[in-house]
């Protein structure tokens, strides 16, 4: 009779152990690339890289820092409750959150450039995501292409006008002064699609986040 295979019943424990092991590594080099300058980052990459030579998106290693950043914002309130009202793309210069002022669920009143009742919402739950990663940030007011009615009031001023309407929902909601960098208003001159500044959902806050 043929002997009946031997269990290893702690395997499981050894590739745990190796998990273990790999995210406590993890979470070291994560904390030495915060705390560095651009230059000492360029030697910790230069250390993992088998090559003589990186390539220029990661003599800085920003990715790492992006993809933990990323992880952060999409276990926050802000997009666990509001996903629809939120879009977030990570770029070369960091992390761009685009708060998208949709037509059946607009943070301002058509037209306006105070904060609603969900836009106040959406905007402090954004803060408390953005104060505890203590990085700068730059805010950008944008619209459609739907011209204003009022005289002399245009998607300059109206652009103008929700992004500083931000930037002071931000300071109350725990955002230091110091991280905020520039607040401007684009109009419709950037819109999400190429071509298409028509769209409701050009209508939208960016809130970047710089990676320095």
């Amino acid at each position: 009779m043929p002997l009946a295979p031997v269990r290893r019943q702690g395997a499981w424990k050894l590739a745990y152990a190796d998990f273990l092991t790999a995210l406590c590594a993890f979470f070291l080099v994560m904390w030495l690339i915060h705390g560095a300058s651009n230059d000492q980052r360029a030697d910790i990459a230069g250390q993992f890289s088998s090559s003589s030579k990186l390539e220029p998106h990661l003599t800085t290693v920003t990715e790492p820092e992006s993809n933990l950043i990323l992880e952060q914002l999409y276990a926050s309130s802000l997009l666990q409750q509001h996903r629809d009202n939120v879009f977030v793309q990570a770029n070369d210069g960091g992390i761009r959150v685009e708060l998208i002022d949709l037509e059946r669920m607009p943070l301002f009143n058509k037209g306006e450039a105070t904060l609603n009742d969900r836009g106040t919402l959406v905007i402090n739950l954004a803060a408390k995501a953005i104060a505890g990663l203590g990085l700068p940030v730059a805010i950008e007011g944008h619209t459609d292409s739907a011209p204003m009615l009022r005289a002399g009031y245009s998607n300059w001023e109206l652009s103008s006008d929700r992004a500083n309407a931000a930037r002071r929902a931000l300071l109350a909601g725990g955002v230091d002064a110091s991280q905020i960098r520039s607040v401007s208003g684009l109009a419709d001159t950037r819109p999400l699609e190429d071509g298409r500044a028509d769209l409701p959902q050009n209508r939208r806050l960016s809130i970047v986040i710089q990676i320095e």
